[in-house]
């Protein structure tokens, strides 16, 4: 009696747990009949288990059985001859009509004596993995659209160059250079370069070299294993591994540690690294992106950068324009901006004004492109006519601050007109607490420009001691 219990117990505990799963379940007499049919199988099926019950497996029309349409009759099934059936992806008949991506797999049953009982059949819904492997491929797509090269904006000859240098680069394996002011669009080459080279079809990374600390940095490019340090609880592949078959975007590489850049050096020489922790090298195959801000020549004067790996990631540098070196772009660019946020918002702006415009082209555009971009973004919310106006724009640029702008600083257009003198340089290294990118901005010149009037003249790069 307490064996009939233990048995009646033991298949009420199997049917639950069969009723809970995830999967589909269902099983087929020795004759081929349906016998069981969990909740799971109403589900993707579309039909209930009272439905399901006494018809056979030719209900669900499964795409694939051993490669053939599945025959009426359990007799003629290869399933009795193969005895299972391995996992594969096909398709079943949704009771409303529609096809059900699953993976199916089938195993008879038999009992002690060898003689067939019936048969179990498994069916696992793909559904929600096909439309995320739908939207991976669509964002995929969308991301070779941003990157194509006609949206890196631009008619100047400078610009040309940049196109020119773009597809030269390409077509290459060379390690890149991308200089250029914040907000020019190195990411936007980076991107260009990767998705018209032949490695278009492997992964782009990218990192900020800026956003991290000198020792998470070095676990995000290099990964570390299990015990590594306090946290390491278990392996992790660094960035130039997901890379591999593809190419790295290193951004702001300027602001690399020594210790780092050493890492980096051995990673361009050997094409292998070692995770922290570690003392196994792995062989990488990537394609090396870098971009800066700063002037990486003067940093190697500086002593803050090694001279070794700055010829390294020189191998072909590209250099971007900052805006108001090609300002007759700036109403191409800025036209650009108002038909993507027309789509974006589904306002019908036509263009900016005469006089908004001639804001737009006296501005200086420390920002350069991205703050167009964002200009024309913060006029789209309070714009409520066909043309963006000089009420619309930003205010530090309806109204700039003198103190930020070259032309209405003391050294500004009118200062620049004249000789631009040592003593004149002195005196704006001083107010600038000798930042050679600000005062750079003040007289509307680059930072190397700034460097070299300082090396001709014997300034030092760093202020003298009081």
């Amino acid at each position: 009696m307490h064996d009939k219990i233990h048995e009646i117990w033991n298949v009420r505990f199997v049917n639950r747990i069969i009723d809970s799963m995830a999967d589909g379940v269902f099983t087929m007499d020795a004759k081929g009949r349906i016998a069981s049919w969990n909740p799971s199988m109403e589900r993707i099926s579309g039909y209930t288990a009272r439905e399901a019950l006494g018809k056979t497996c030719q209900l669900i029309q499964c795409s694939r059985c051993f490669g053939k349409k599945c025959p009426a009759d359990i007799a003629k099934c290869r399933i009795l001859e193969k005895g299972q059936s391995e996992a594969k992806e096909c398709h079943l008949r949704h009771k409303d009509g529609h096809d059900v991506p699953v993976i199916k797999n089938a195993s008879v049953v038999k009992d002690g004596d060898g003689k067939v009982i019936g048969i179990v059949e498994t069916v696992t819904d793909l559904t929600e993995l096909k439309r995320v492997r739908q939207q991976a491929e669509e964002a995929a797509l969308r991301l070779g659209e941003v990157h194509r090269m006609d949206n890196i904006i631009g008619k100047s000859r400078a610009m040309q160059q940049v196109f020119r240098a773009i597809r030269a680069a390409a077509a290459s394996e060379a390690t890149i250079l991308v200089q250029g002011e914040s907000g020019t669009g190195k990411e936007l080459v980076a991107g260009a370069i990767h998705f018209n080279s032949d490695r278009r079809e492997g992964p782009l990374v990218t990192v900020n070299c800026s956003a991290l600390a000198e020792n998470l940095l070095e676990s995000e490019l290099f990964g570390h294993v299990k015990g590594a340090f306090t946290g390491a609880i278990r392996d992790r592949m660094g960035r130039f591994e997901e890379a591999s078959g593809g190419t790295i975007f290193l951004d702001e590489i300027g602001e690399l540690s020594p210790f780092t850049q050493v890492k980096l050096l051995r990673v361009l020489q050997e094409r292998e690294v070692e995770r922290v922790g570690d003392s196994r090298k792995r062989k990488i195959d990537i394609r090396i992106i870098t971009a800066t801000h700063k002037d990486l020549y003067a940093r190697v004067l500086e002593g803050h950068f090694r001279e070794d790996l700055y010829y390294r990631l020189k191998v072909f540098p590209i250099h971007l324009p900052p805006l108001r070196e090609r300002r007759e772009e700036i109403p191409i660019l800025a036209d650009h901006f108002i038909k993507r946020m027309n789509t974006k918002t589904g306002k019908q702006i036509t263009g900016i004004s005469s006089a908004a415009m001639r804001i737009f082209m006296d501005h200086l555009w420390p920002g350069n492109v991205r703050e167009l971009e964002n200009a024309i973004e913060h006029a789209f919310v309070l714009c409520d006519r066909k043309e963006i106006d000089t009420s619309d724009l930003p205010a530090e640029i309806r109204q700039p601050d003198p103190a930020g702008i070259c032309y209405d600083t003391p050294y500004g257009k009118a200062r620049m007109r004249k000789k631009f003198t040592k003593e004149a340089l002195l005196d704006l290294l001083a107010e600038c607490g000798w930042n050679k990118a600000e005062v750079g901005r003040r007289v509307g010149l680059s930072r190397t420009a700034i460097w070299k009037y300082m090396k001709k003249w014997k300034i030092p790069l760093k202020p003298p001691e009081a």
